[in-house]
């Protein structure tokens, strides 16, 4: 069973954009500290970018997958190939996030390493948006709704 932040629409999509935000502003700093040659910053920045992708990323990933998406499947089975792909999205994420934790003790700060962190970025953000877009699209059926009624011209004119 998952929690109720995780059904809503706007709580989902609030969560999603915190830590986009966090990755996104971790990565900036790191890429900052290693044009600036600041090595042992660096080092610590990098640290802090793979515990935020785990802590915050894959633990929220972990438990969508423990009870949100198993309870989708179960209610609308027809979205079983549409969460699988989600899966798949968040297995690319723990792989790259694996790949940069391994390297950093040996490598150090890297254009390569860079480059992961830069990849995990773009890979949320366009899981994020998709997965809002399949588990979510009934909630903007009444938005659609509206507009349809505000294009209608009203009776009488």
């Amino acid at each position: 069973m998952s929690g109720p932040a995780l059904k809503n629409h706007f709580s989902h999509q609030s969560i999603h954009d915190g830590y986009y935000t966090e990755g996104r502003d971790l990565t900036e700093l790191l890429v900052k500290l290693f044009r600036e040659e600041r090595d042992e910053d660096c080092a610590v920045a990098a640290d802090a970018l793979v515990e935020h992708w785990e802590t915050r990323t894959i633990a929220h990933a972990d438990s969508e997958e423990e009870g949100f998406y198993k309870e989708v499947i179960e209610n609308q089975p027809e979205m079983r190939e549409e969460v699988i792909k989600l899966i798949r999205d968040h297995d690319l994420i723990r792989m790259i996030v694996a790949d940069v934790k391994a390297r950093l003790p040996k490598e150090g700060v890297t254009e390569e390493v860079i480059d992961r962190f830069k990849t995990i970025l773009h890979l949320v953000d366009i899981h994020n948006h998709e997965e809002e877009r399949i588990l979510f699209r009934q909630d903007h059926s009444h938005l659609e709704q509206i507009r349809e009624q505000n294009e209608k011209p009203a009776s009488g004119q």
